[in-house]
């Protein structure tokens, strides 16, 4: 369904499943390093980032968006090929490369883990590939090799060659091998999907392309030794030349050309870390305003800050806070109210926060309070303690909006997916991450109407334990959380990390 015409008056959205990467088999386990810990779009919408915690990162295209074939193929060609260009985007594998190593600090006998904390494209002149990664420690610019078609040939594919030749020959003709280089499965499933097209295809001539360079990426600036924290936050200006990383303490300015020197803007470490009261949780630039940019912190706070103002900001900065959503005060007020993660909308007015029960929407001229307040897992808060000892309390939890800042989406366990609309109600959209997003939903549905049409002593006959179990809401598995998703900025379409699968949806 599409968005009302009216942007100040948003329609309920349809959504439907439309994509999986990397989908697990019945009883295959999930290899811890595999798991996805990073997903991000570039500003067009074109590309797609997936970093994962084996330090990884895989790049997927919207070929959909890519009108290079359309622009260079005849319309006899297009006719004979039978070329549907899809409504919504459709995104398929480009190429992934190893962007960090485990390493040792041996200053202060630690290991650096090579998970990928966040991943940042950067906004290039010329239409080349650049994304920033981060792990805990140090920060890698990367240009992505784009494998365009240098030259075509024509091959004869001889009807008495066997499938499993055939399949090899292109293989290794278009990639110099025949095994995947990594062991999540995107590149198994991009060789996979080329031996169903020439199992399917009816012509006896292919145009294969040949590219003589095969490496993915490669590594332009390394920005390390910058940060006694593990890193948290990368986020690219509006300048297009300047960058911000933040940790648990500070917030540096980059810029990308200069990888040796950084400047502390935020600075909030006590004299005494025995006097440390909060840490930073999130930053990020405001889209347009190169000189404004927001972070929060651990005890809820949201502050915005003017680098014209002062080299150190943190003391010059407007603050938002919300004093009322947590209920009276108790020893885990304060973890609930710890943001995991914001996003200026595309207005820059107005700014969407994560905290671990809520959703928020803030208005940059409101203060006071959010403007909108959307419950997540509030069944959850009678089992704070629970959460408390199993350390599923401090899961952080992303948060995205869409293009045109009218709907909203997070995570919560179960593989749970939310979405809400700005003025359309709070209770927003439950929908599990798997190819059938409503399926569970549905059963949870029919048990609930079978038990309300029994009697009042039959209710209480199944509630003592004899049947069905009335507590679906309580029974969360904290193993299974949506931590990591993003909008695509133009269309109504979510990327969506579950464990080691990607999934997509659009609407």
């Amino acid at each position: 369904m599409a968005l009302s015409s009216d942007s100040s008056s948003p329609s309920t959205l349809e959504w439907k499943f439309s994509q999986i990467f990397g989908e697990n088999l019945p009883g295959e386990d999930v290899q811890d390093i595999d798991i996805i810990s990073a997903v991000e779009f570039d500003k067009k919408g074109d590309f797609l980032a997936v970093g994962d915690r084996g330090g990884r990162v895989v790049i997927f295209e919207n070929k959909a968006g890519n009108h290079d074939l359309l622009d260079h193929t005849s319309r006899s060609e297009l006719e004979r090929l039978d070329l549907v260009v899809p409504q919504h985007p459709e995104f398929h594998y480009k190429t992934e490369f190893q962007s960090h190593e485990p390493e040792f600090d041996y200053l202060k006998s630690t290991e650096i883990e090579e998970k990928i904390n966040e991943v940042q494209w950067c906004a290039t002149p010329n239409g080349s590939l650049f994304i920033l990664s981060a792990n805990d420690k140090t920060i890698k610019l990367w240009k992505v090799k784009d494998h365009k078609v240098k030259k075509v040939k024509e091959m004869n594919v001889s009807p008495f060659v066997s499938s499993e030749n055939s399949l090899m020959a292109e293989s290794s003709f278009i990639n110099g091998k025949h095994k995947p280089n990594f062991a999540n499965g995107y590149f198994l499933e991009w060789t996979e999907n080329v031996a169903n097209s020439m199992s399917t295809s009816h012509s006896r001539h292919d145009k294969v392309p040949c590219s003589a360079d095969a490496t993915p990426a490669k590594c332009r600036k390394l920005y390390a030794h910058a940060h006694d924290f593990n890193i948290n936050s990368i986020s690219m200006n509006s300048d297009g030349e300047t960058f911000l990383s933040g940790d648990d303490l500070r917030i540096n300015l980059w810029n990308l050309e200069v990888s040796n020197q950084c400047f502390n803007i935020i600075d909030t470490k006590p004299e005494s870390m025995e006097d440390l009261t909060e840490v930073i949780t999130a930053a990020e630039f405001h889209p347009f305003h190169c000189n404004l940019l927001a972070y929060s912190s651990s005890r809820g706070f949201i502050r915005v800050v003017d680098m014209r103002q002062s080299a150190l900001c943190d003391h010059n900065a407007m603050i938002w806070k919300d004093v009322e959503s947590h209920g009276p005060k108790s020893f885990f007020t304060e973890i609930i109210a710890s943001i995991s993660d914001l996003n200026f909308a595309n207005d820059g007015r107005h700014i969407l926060s994560r905290d671990y029960m809520n959703l928020k929407l803030w208005d940059m001229h409101m203060d006071a309070r959010p403007v909108a307040t959307y419950r997540i897992h509030e069944q959850l808060r009678p089992k704070l303690f629970d959460l408390y000892n199993n350390d599923a309390i401090f899961d952080k939890f992303d948060c995205c909006l869409s293009g045109d800042g009218l709907h909203f989406a997070t995570g919560s366990y179960n593989n749970r997916l939310r979405i809400f609309s700005n003025g359309i109600g709070s209770q927003g959209l439950t929908m599990e991450a798997s190819k059938n997003p409503y399926r569970k939903l549905q059963a949870q549905t029919s048990r609930r109407a079978r038990r309300s049409s029994l009697s009042n002593l039959t209710r209480g006959f199944y509630r003592q334990g004899h049947g069905e179990s009335t507590t679906d809401e309580f029974s969360c598995d904290f193993n299974s959380k949506l931590l990591h998703l993003a909008w695509h900025p133009s269309k109504n379409l979510i990327a969506c990390a579950a464990n080691n699968s990607l999934l997509m949806y659009y609407a």
